[in-house]
């Protein structure tokens, strides 16, 4: 602008140059202009869409096939991208604008976009994400942090947090996000919504920034079960039609215990809503750490993403030094400065985390784990307190990246004004299973939360027992009160909890011969035995009702083997002699 003042003081009477600075102007207020329409564009923008949409436009889906084929199977639908996947013609940002600026626009679509848009989806823009999709709790310094419409003072969840909250505020019917480590789960947890991790390799991730390329995976959210399943059909290519097979689950006990929610509220809701639902079979309960500590022997601290991430970005990082917020900057620092002497055993984790969970689940096994520990941190929170955040979130989210299998999060309500889910996991390649289990178990769920959120709670007899061990005491407390029919309606409720403890079977056994049916008893006894062999209460009571049955040849077996487990046992001793007498 100088310049041109300077010119019009040494021309001011050559008509030219009047012109030529009249156009200088113009050009400068018609660019300040528009600068100006786009930053208010921005805003309203911001305004109208909870803060989610970094950018809105429409990519109409591929024409529906003549009549009569079949409609597309997503026609209708339309559906929200992180600022991570490549858009013919527009600049893919990666919630950075240093990394705008020094990018081009691409020349391609992400081959996912383009198989949505054939399936008969609508694109209508991009979502905000974490910068660099490096943070932890969904806050962009630059273009804003999405609204947690659960929890408005809330973080909204990791760095896919944009794509989740335009689902759950209803602006789109499904969103794309991506998943590192936790950051498409994670949001959809807070969020109140269904978020569905695939296998990895499953999903192809042409047209996709990559990260840490042998973690990422690309993901989805949505509202409802039957949409997610669609999308699922149509990305991972899936048969429309497969045998059903009997489902499995099995609780990771020990991760529920870093859960601050209460157990009646997640793994109670779970057991209730498949016991109605044909083709599960009864659950089982383990202490996960201590499995993988012993079947994946070269687990160490999880550095593969911050490698990955160094040699996909070191050298922009160094040559822009972009502007990043306070928590970004100082993650993507430690990891560009960070160096890695044995990476193979890094890569050889992920081979046996594989193998483990494989041999765990098998063929028809999921896991139950909590989506995340913790409630989600109020905005702008101290950083001591969010890497505490971190560290919790990583144990939980780290199973599925780890081992390259599938995980859907699943809400379940709330607990206070907080949402809450658990996580299903099944095995590498098991993506058909898990979203075939989520839909058909959806409903029942959804009526036992219901259930749960009207009922008082559980008491609590120890901060660290499940349950299933509640349950327990308050059968043995209506056994000690001859309330023999509550007894067992207790501790069948603890059975259905878990299914491996023989003492419940063996205690329900007790208040079955109390009401005289010996049957029943006679069968939960033969079921403690498989479950304990040197178990001398079911030899005993199993004696007793076989006695009561008439079978006398079994019934002295069973004190027999009592004998042997207790050669003092009086009781088994008198029962044998009283048994031969009668044989005889």
């Amino acid at each position: 602008m100088s310049k041109t003042l300077n010119l019009i003081k040494s021309n001011a009477s050559n008509p030219k140059v009047w012109i030529v600075a009249g156009i200088t102007v113009a050009g400068i207020i018609v660019v300040a202009e528009t600068s100006r329409r786009r930053r208010r564009k921005a805003m309203i923008i911001k305004r109208e869409y909870f803060g989610a949409f970094l950018e809105r436009f429409e990519l109409d889906p591929f024409p529906q096939p003549p009549s009569p084929a079949a409609k597309l199977p997503l026609s209708g639908l339309t559906f929200a991208i992180k600022d991570i996947f490549d858009v013919n013609g527009y600049i893919t940002g990666f919630g950075n604008p240093d990394w705008q600026r020094t990018h081009e626009p691409a020349d391609k679509t992400a081959v996912v976009i383009t198989a949505l848009l054939k399936n008969g989806a609508k694109c209508v823009g991009k979502t905000v994400m974490d910068e660099l999709g490096f943070g932890i709790t969904g806050e962009n310094r630059h273009y804003g942090t999405p609204t947690n419409l659960n929890m408005p003072s809330n973080i909204p969840g990791r760095s896919s947090s944009g794509s989740a909250v335009v689902v759950a505020a209803e602006l789109v019917d499904f969103a794309l996000g991506t998943d590192t480590i936790g950051c498409l789960r994670i949001p959809a947890s807070f969020c109140g919504i269904l978020g569905f991790r695939p296998s990895y390799g499953a999903v192809s991730t042409l047209g996709l920034l990559p990260n840490a390329q042998s973690l990422d995976a690309i993901g989805w959210f949505a509202r409802d079960p039957s949409i997610l399943h669609r999308v699922g059909h149509v990305l991972l290519q899936l048969k429309a039609v497969e045998p059903k097979r009997a489902r499995h689950l099995v609780f990771a006990d020990d991760l529920f215990q870093l859960s601050k929610v209460p157990k009646q509220k997640t793994v109670y809701v779970v057991s209730k809503a498949i016991e109605k639902l044909s083709g599960f079979q009864p659950p089982e309960h383990i202490n996960f750490c201590q499995y993988i500590a012993s079947n994946v022997p070269s687990l160490k601290e999880i550095l593969l993403f911050r490698y990955e991430f160094k040699t996909n970005h070191e050298e922009w990082v160094k040559g822009v030094k972009p502007r990043l917020g306070s928590e970004i900057s100082h993650r993507v620092l430690a990891a560009i400065n960070t160096r890695y002497e044995n990476m193979k055993l890094l890569y050889k984790v992920r081979t046996e985390m594989q193998a483990a969970l494989q041999s765990l689940l098998k063929d028809d096994g999921i896991l139950v784990i909590p989506t995340i520990a913790d409630p989600p941190l109020k905005l702008n929170s101290k950083k001591e307190y969010s890497t505490e955040f971190h560290d919790r979130a990583c144990v939980l989210s780290s199973i599925a990246s780890m081992s390259g299998g599938c995980q859907v999060s699943v809400p379940l309500g709330k607990d206070g004004s907080c949402p809450i889910s658990v996580s299903f996991v099944a095995y590498h390649g098991a993506d058909k299973f898990l979203l075939d289990t989520v839909l058909d178990i959806c409903a029942s769920l959804q009526e036992q939360i219901s259930i749960a959120s009207n009922s008082a709670p559980l008491p609590e007899v120890n901060g660290n027992m499940d349950a299933s061990e509640l349950l327990k005491e308050k059968g043995n407390a209506a056994f000690k009160g001859k309330q023999w029919n509550k007894a067992v309606k207790y501790y069948s409720e603890a059975i259905k909890l878990n299914g491996k403890n023989a003492m419940y079977y063996n205690n329900r056994a007790a208040a079955y011969l109390e009401l005289e049916c010996f049957q029943q008893a006679e069968e939960d006894c033969s079921k403690a035995i498989s479950l304990d062999k040197k178990n001398v209460k079911a030899y005993m009571r199993r004696g007793k009702a076989r006695e009561s049955l008439l079978c006398y040849k079994e019934a002295l077996e069973d004190f027999k083997h009592a004998l042997v487990l207790e050669p003092q046992n009086k009781v088994a001793n008198l029962a044998e002699k009283r048994l031969r007498k009668l044989i005889c």
